[in-house]
């Protein structure tokens, strides 16, 4: 009896330190998630203010997301839209232009594109155009371009999208820096410069203003 004693405690005993060992680890990952959220403070002269984090898309500071490409000339290019017509970048001098690199089995793209659509609605009298540039592979064989051409069109369809969708993005890809993620997007101002790039998924209150920072940029 005495034995079954023992090891009851044990038990009990092993039990309450597994408890209390998840709990500290529970408070540590707490903490030091807290601590990488929390703002950093600056040490600055007496009756200076501190310079404020900068925000990202959410708020909240952040790192600014790498972009290669801002402020060089966006590569020229020349695809096919759905209906087979050649469509170059050129053929968009003098307007701001958001070349979005997608694809049919990219979430996080169909997810941004009903904003593409309306904010294009929205600002294409000021001279702004999206260009979806599909980014699937695909093989050179004609039945192959041929299932692949079907399956964007069916997609393009789908999602309703109203603008320009150009078909071998990956052909294109080497130039704008190998489209690491998706959705994959470049802002063109009026000259032809890329004013901004975002790699993956944007809240809609950021690309608008990336757009409009593209309009007013590149002007006469």
């Amino acid at each position: 009896m005495a034995r079954k004693a023992i090891v009851a405690f044990i038990m009990i005993a092993a039990l309450g330190l597994m408890a209390w060992s998840g709990y500290k680890n529970y408070r540590q990952r707490k903490q030091q998630a807290a601590a990488a959220h929390a703002p950093q403070l600056a040490l600055v002269p007496d009756g200076q203010t501190p310079p404020a984090p900068a925000p990202n898309a959410t708020g909240d500071s952040a790192i600014a997301q790498p972009q290669p490409m801002k402020g060089k000339p966006a590569p020229n290019f020349t695809l096919v839209d759905l209906s087979g017509k050649k469509v170059s970048l050129a053929d968009y001098k003098g307007k701001a232009v958001l070349l979005n690199f997608w694809a049919t089995w990219c979430g996080p793209c169909k997810v941004e594109i009903p904003w593409l659509e309306k904010l294009r609605d929205q600002y294409q009298a000021q001279g702004f155009e999206v260009l979806g540039i599909e980014s699937d592979n695909y093989d050179d064989d004609p039945k192959a371009y041929a299932s692949y051409k079907s399956g964007v069109v069916k997609s393009a369809t789908g999602l309703g999208i109203n603008y320009p969708v150009l078909l071998g993005g990956d052909s294109i890809s080497q130039p704008y820096g190998g489209l690491d993620g998706l959705p994959n997007s470049f802002y063109v101002d009026r000259k032809g410069v890329v004013t901004a790039q975002i790699v993956g998924l944007a809240d809609r209150d950021e690309i608008e203003a990336n757009i409009k920072k593209a309009l007013a940029s590149g002007g006469e």
